[in-house]
């Protein structure tokens, strides 16, 4: 999701009830230079009254019934444990200050020939265990309901901390604005056989999770991929958690599962901290989580059981013999990007790999000597990049045809994660998580260009070769290369 330069703004026709007098700005991740923004706080030294988040259900609607664990929580200095807070409601909001004619605001579906379903998996009861979400191709006519698009309240809490934002007032508006919102994925619906589907490793951004990229990964399944988004533990996801066994001190509630979840906050930077010493350690962590995923779709593939500590009802069996193992790539946004990069250059079983407004910082300087071999596309926004990100991707691929880059045009760092959709055009002004162009536009070029350039390198027998041109940079909305003035090379 981050790094990128978005205002966190409230204005008093965006706000419900008590809240509308509070201004809060928040910037998502480092500067353009690759240095720690300062802290962002509001004003004030408490919430103001009426902000408290109900923890009631909407009227008419259930929570949804989550993993059978409880919750504790922790943050990066080892908060105290708190108590697991109810889930999410099930239809898309209205966008405040409309007409009475309701305007709805969705995720886009995927527009291949495949339904989509997804379901979550948990290994291990530890911190050292995979978390991801598998988007797959499902069999259609499935009366499954849509996937909850954020599935607990403690990522509200994260998102909140991660944008210098009270939590009480963060969990408020997420809540608000995008707690009812769903993804167009069924929820454990069955797995469609018949099929061997090439597999897609994706790593989220900085201050992300694994269900915000759905729009992406909705569309690569619905195109006849299985995608494996993780969600990486090393403390640069805003929330995350595991579920360990519970003490026998702590009283039985009412699941008997014996599990509670750990929660895993976002850790910010510690004064005098150098944050690429910090950030290259969590690349490499990033890294090792998108292989041990692949590892573990390929045990499953090969038959070999695993335990899902999260006891969903998905049937696991059904995913044996239906990866293509010799057709695997990696594909991540922004921090993501960086982990691509690193992975690539980590493991051969990535045939190629696709890094969305990719942030150079985090990739270390060993890497840039010959040490990604496979083909690699960038694909990048109009408004995030600048001159030395732009050269270190350039290093990367001056010498190979087969890595290329290109720039949407209008586009921002937040035209990838899925709050460009849910927002709204007033709420995504306030929140610039939408540039110039539409949204929707500007992800077909990304996700098209994504397709012609993984059937060229995974050797796919599809139609995507019908957007070969835009991997070139050629078409509307797009360019080669890049939008950014460069310094002259100099001579060698």
């Amino acid at each position: 999701m981050a790094p990128c330069q978005t205002l966190f703004q409230a204005q008093r026709r965006s706000l419900p009830g008590k809240l509308s007098h509070l201004k809060t700005k928040a910037k998502f991740g480092p500067s353009p230079s690759g240095r720690a923004r300062p802290p962002v706080r509001p004003p004030q030294r408490r919430p103001p009254a009426g902000a408290a988040v109900s923890r009631r259900a909407p009227e008419g609607r259930r929570w949804p019934t989550g993993p059978s664990c409880t919750s504790s929580q922790r943050d990066g200095s080892g908060g105290q444990l708190g108590q697991c807070a109810p889930g999410l409601s099930v239809n898309a909001p209205m966008e405040p200050g409309s007409s009475s004619t309701e305007k709805f605001y969705r995720i886009p579906k995927g527009k291949g020939p495949h339904s989509v379903g997804c379901t979550d998996l948990m290994t291990e009861n530890a911190v050292e265990g995979s978390f991801l979400r598998l988007y797959y191709p499902s069999c259609s006519g499935t009366d499954n309901e849509e996937a909850p698009w954020i599935p607990d309240k403690e990522y509200y809490q994260g998102l909140s901390d991660f944008l210098n934002m009270y939590r009480v007032v963060g969990e408020r508006l997420f809540q608000y604005y995008v707690g009812s919102v769903t993804c167009p994925a069924k929820s454990n619906a069955a797995f469609k056989l018949g099929e061997k589907y090439p597999l897609l490793i994706f790593s989220h951004g900085l201050g992300a999770f694994r269900t915000i990229y759905s729009a992406i990964c909705i569309e690569m399944a619905s195109q006849g991929f299985v995608v494996a988004a993780v969600e990486h533990r090393d403390e640069s996801a805003s929330a995350t958690y595991y579920c360990k066994k519970k003490s026998i001190s702590e009283p039985q509630e009412e699941s008997t599962s014996g599990l509670e979840k750990e929660w895993i906050y976002y850790r910010k930077l510690k004064a005098g901290e150098e944050e690429r010493c910090l950030r290259h350690k969590q690349v490499q962590q990033r890294a090792q989580e998108c292989i041990k995923a692949l590892n573990l779709i390929l045990k499953i593939n090969s038959g070999e059981e695993v335990t899902n500590v999260l006891n969903s009802n998905f049937d696991w069996n059904s995913v044996k013999d239906s990866v293509d193992t010799s057709r695997i790539a990696v594909m991540g946004h922004s921090f993501g990007g960086a982990t691509v990069i690193e992975s690539l250059s980590k493991e051969i079983r990535f045939r190629c790999g696709i890094a969305l407004d990719a942030w150079m910082l985090p990739v270390g300087d060993d890497i840039y000597q010959n040490s990604v071999q496979q083909p690699l596309l960038f694909i990048n926004s109009e408004k995030f990049q600048w001159a030395d990100n732009i050269l270190k991707m350039k290093k990367l691929s001056s010498s190979d045809t087969n890595k290329k880059m290109i720039t949407i045009k209008g586009s921002v760092h937040q035209s990838f994660p899925d709050f460009t959709f849910v927002s709204g055009g007033l709420i995504g002004r306030f929140f610039k998580l939408k540039g110039e162009i539409d949204p929707n536009e500007a992800i077909d070029i990304s996700n098209h260009a994504s397709l012609a350039f993984l059937q060229k390198h995974l050797s796919l027998k599809k139609d995507f070769d019908q957007w070969d041109s835009l991997v070139d940079g050629i078409g509307p909305n797009v360019i080669p290369g890049t939008n950014i003035d460069l310094p002259p090379a100099e001579p060698e």
